[in-house]
């Protein structure tokens, strides 16, 4: 009987190796990491599993225990291969001093005449602990975080970053403002002596200093999963010392003037460490500042010149920086003159002089007052001195000299006190318009039957004594009349010493057309001047007519006219001729 039972199991044994095949691995465990306290599922699957599962860790057998070792599928050790092949392993609660190493997944072989028993790659579980903040070593000493990595400008900075007691080991990165840099050569990890199942990282880069690269900060950042945020950095700002340069700020970009404009010149400079400053000003001895700014409140001439600043720290001297200062200020007269007033005999030259200060330079300009409607000065010179060749009572009365310049597009104005000019001599008819705006000229046109009124301007210094109108053989004296002619006295003009004289001709008249003379007389002489008056028709009802378009006229009415003549002798002739045939015709009638 045992005979045949052992002939059936190896009977089946060849059936079922020959029907099913050998063991083999669907899924082998993998690198796993988990955080302490949770779950870590080790997958192991087995195609055509007839052995038994087991595992081992870090070469020794691992039992399965309620709550802490179990395994992934419900059914158990034993079961045939058609039932399951999932050899999966629940690593409960798992924690670094029990669960942490290197996984195998085994399978023993199907029976002892079959050698397919199974064996996994090993595999690490690891139990994660976040690592200790990383801290950055300049030079072999410690840089706390947010602290400085001092370097000179042109050398290269070599910072250590590392963390400490981590599992696995972090991965470290570093970053140079907001770009990634890549250290000199990979992170190296190692266990720590005093724990070896966690890990220390280190990585180091180098840094070339200059000075665009002070106030950077540069960070090194360690990436775990079993931290919080994933990641945890250290920063550090690097401190690079460069010799100071200067920039000039404030600089005047319009006119300063003067009492009206502050200032305030900055001579900023970039440097590390901090520079001292020193303004001068050229061709002075003594500093004029140590400080930052240079203040003006408020500018005047006096501080226009060059100025210049330098920075100096312990590292070297920035170059020089200068700005040459121009303060405008409005003009001011010094002097006009000679005199206050200033007495010319007529016909005589007389000048004027002045003097003004002013930046920039102004321009000159002498003004008479007048008392002329809409114009109260009249334009006399464009030159600091006024000369006046040949005095009339046209130039006597009161002057002023103005000084102007513009500054910022703006124009400024000094004017100085008047100055007065007397005119003293014989008397002078003015061949000008009345200063109150009368009309008066060389000569006046009325319409027949209408009044004439005749006025000149005399001057005179002493007044006059003799003033009368002139005309034919007729001489009217001022304040008479005679006729349709009468002389008013004479009347005060608005300017100095000025007089108006005025003839009245009532219901002008063709003969009235003739020049009529004002003759002036003082104890210093005598003048004589002329006015025309001219008495329109009824063809000049609104201008004279022209002499070429009189001629004209007169021409085309004289042509008419010898046409008309030469139309009435043709008609005479051309009737005769008519009744000549008109009685031949009625003879003829006769006779029949």
């Amino acid at each position: 009987m045992d005979y045949w039972k052992l002939i059936v199991l190896i009977i089946s044994a060849i059936y079922v190796k020959v029907t099913v095949g050998l063991q083999r691995f669907a899924e082998q465990p993998k690198y796993t990491e988990v955080n302490p306290g949770q779950d870590a599922l080790l997958v192991c699957k087995v195609i055509d599993k007839r052995g038994v599962c087991s595992w081992q860790k870090d070469n020794k057998p691992v039992g399965i225990y309620p709550k802490k070792y179990e395994w992934a599928s419900q059914y158990g050790i034993g079961q045939t291969a058609h039932v399951g092949g999932d050899c999966s392993l629940w690593v409960r609660a798992a924690q670094l001093e029990f669960d942490d190493g290197l996984w195998e997944c085994q399978v023993t072989a199907s029976d002892f005449t079959t050698q397919d028993a199974l064996t996994s790659q090993p595999v690490r579980l690891v139990v994660r602990v976040p690592p200790q903040r990383p801290r950055l070593e300049h030079e072999g000493v410690h840089v706390p975080p947010g602290h400085n990595v001092t370097v000179d400008s042109g050398a290269v900075a070599t910072v250590k970053c590392v963390s400490h007691y981590g599992n696995p080991p972090a991965q470290l990165k570093w970053f140079l403002g907001d770009q990634e840099i890549s250290p000199i050569h990979p992170q190296t990890n190692s266990t720590e002596p005093d724990n070896p199942r966690t890990w220390s990282a280190a990585s180091v880069v180098q840094i070339p200093a200059n000075k665009e690269r002070h106030g950077t900060i540069l960070k090194c950042l360690a990436l775990h999963e079993s931290y919080a945020a994933r990641s945890v950095a250290v920063e550090a700002r690097l401190d690079v010392k460069y010799a100071p340069t200067v920039r000039l700020l404030g600089a005047p970009q319009i006119d300063l003037e003067e009492g009206k404009d502050s200032l305030i010149l900055r001579c900023v400079a970039d440097a590390n460490p901090p520079a001292s400053i020193v303004w001068r000003r050229a061709g002075r001895s003594e500093i004029a500042s140590l400080q930052e700014s240079l203040q003006m409140r408020p500018v005047g001439r006096r501080d226009a010149g060059m100025y210049t600043c330098q920075a100096q720290n312990s590292v070297g001297t920035s170059e020089t920086m200068s700005v040459q200062l121009d303060v405008k200020y409005a003009p001011k007269i010094l002097s006009a003159g000679p005199d206050r007033l200033t007495t010319a005999p007529l016909f005589s030259p007389a000048a004027f002089e002045c003097v003004a200060e002013g930046n920039p330079a102004p321009t000159y300009k002498w003004v008479q007052r007048i008392s002329t409607q809409g114009k109260p000065f009249l334009d006399r010179g464009r030159e600091s001195r006024l000369v006046i060749d040949n005095v009339t009572y046209d130039y006597q009365g009161e002057y002023e000299c103005r000084a102007t310049n513009f500054i910022n597009g703006q124009e400024r104005t000094a004017t100085s006190d008047p100055i007065a000019l007397q005119v003293v001599g014989a008397p002078q008819v003015l061949r000008t318009t009345s200063a109150s705006g009368g009309a008066i000229g060389h000569s006046v046109s009325v319409r027949k039957g209408d009044s004439a009124t005749l006025s000149l301007i005399v001057c005179a210094d002493p007044r006059p004594r003799h003033v009368a109108w002139e005309w034919g053989s007729l001489r009217l004296e001022a304040g008479n009349g005679i006729g349709r002619y009468r002389v008013d006295d004479v009347t005060q003009d608005s300017r100095e010493d000025c007089y108006l004289a005025t003839l009245h001709i009532a219901d002008a008249d063709l003969q009235d057309q003739r020049p009529y003379y004002l003759v002036v007389e003082n104890d210093r002489g005598t003048d004589r001047h002329a006015i025309n008056l001219r008495v329109e028709g009824m063809f000049s009802v609104v201008e004279p007519l022209e002499l070429s378009y009189l001629l004209g006229i007169a021409g085309g009415c004289l042509a008419a006219f010898l046409i008309l003549i030469c139309l009435c002798i043709y008609a005479v002739r051309a009737r005769k001729c008519c009744f000549r045939n008109r009685n031949n015709y009625k003879t003829s009638e006769k006779d029949r």
